[in-house]
């Protein structure tokens, strides 16, 4: 049987050229800044979105809690989607490390405005929190992999800079939002404080995120990431990784996007699904009229993986382990129930 695993961009293997990549690692101490693989993924970050700075961590859950805590203080708030990741998917990580309160927006399908974004911000009062960031998701997991233009992100960056807020974005799967949009990722350095960019989902590296921002920042970033237990001293195995995703990974996304638009094309058809999420990049969003583990089970008593997103919401993602024939073949199991 052909099995497709839909669950999420982050199941993927890495490929023989990544492997022999990692294999192939000159690493060091990187505590020590002695490791040549790591400096080497940190500098061609920063260097692609114009940015002073980068250090890798473990995780986008790690990269965006140490911005957080370098661009707020005990007493802030910050302002983001009501779906945003750094919400809803890091353990409460906002309250525990940084010790600040969360403002949320309702915004389109996970993308504030200026406009929203404006009227939250709060004056100076001893009764409220100091407003102090702003946070962007690029593409927005809840929305669908929806993302921002650089030209509706400009206005938000002006606001910031007008407030005195810092702007931080959980680049989450930027490159995704990048090959959809056609924006250049060295001009998100001209709009963004921080900028976390994932490298274990759509661009396959095992393991891994980095932090882009200032020199300043990402020294202070550095003794955040310590007491958290994130230095990792020999990873340059890992970096490797995440610098060949970085060369030969980014292209092929548009692939993955592709994919996404044949099956929610398919979803369309379909009389038991009641709606479907416009697919931007590559992930697929759909409502079932049955609870939506019924159709999970059907889906994988056929070799399909997925997951519920809510009572009667199912989530495809589709990444570089999904093959066209694996596409063809969840076709004819959508369009079989």
């Amino acid at each position: 049987m052909i099995t497709v695993d839909l669950r999420s961009d982050t199941v993927t293997k890495p490929t023989p050229g990544m492997l022999e990549a990692m294999w192939s690692a000159k690493v060091g101490d990187d505590v020590f800044g002695e490791d040549e693989a790591i400096n080497e993924l940190e500098a061609k970050a920063a260097a692609m979105f114009g940015m002073e700075a980068g250090i890798f961590c473990p995780s986008g859950t790690m990269t965006n809690q140490i911005a957080i805590k370098c661009f707020t203080q005990p007493l802030d708030e910050l302002i983001a989607d009501q779906t945003a990741h750094v919400y809803r998917y890091e353990g409460g990580g906002i309250a525990f490390n940084s010790a600040v309160s969360t403002r949320l927006l309702n915004g389109d399908r996970g993308r504030l405005t200026a406009e929203m974004i404006d009227p939250e911000i709060n004056a100076e009062n001893i009764h409220y929190p100091h407003t102090s960031l702003v946070v962007l998701e690029n593409t927005v997991n809840k929305g669908g992999g929806s993302c921002y233009t650089l030209e509706q992100i400009a206005p938000i960056a002006e606001l910031c800079k007008k407030q005195g807020l810092k702007l931080h974005l959980d680049g989450a799967r930027i490159f995704n939002a990048l090959v959809q949009t056609g924006d250049q990722a060295v001009d998100y350095g001209k709009y963004f404080d921080g900028i976390s960019v994932c490298l274990s989902k759509g661009l396959g590296a095992p393991v891994g995120s980095v932090l882009l921002a200032d020199k300043a920042t990402i020294k202070y970033a550095r003794r955040i990431r310590k007491v958290l237990g994130g230095g990792m001293r020999q990873a340059g195995f890992l970096a490797a990784a995440g610098s060949y995703a970085l060369d030969h990974h980014v292209d092929r996304l548009k692939i993955d996007h592709e994919h996404a638009h044949i099956l929610a094309e398919e979803l369309a058809k379909c009389d038991w699904v009641t709606n479907v999420v416009p697919a931007e990049t590559n992930i697929v969003l759909f409502d079932t009229e049955k609870p939506a583990e019924e159709i999970l089970a059907k889906l994988e008593a056929q070799g399909i993986k997925a997951n519920a997103t809510d009572k009667h919401r199912i989530r495809f993602v589709l990444h570089l382990d999904v093959h066209p024939e694996q596409v063809e073949h969840t076709v004819k199991v959508l369009g079989s129930i």
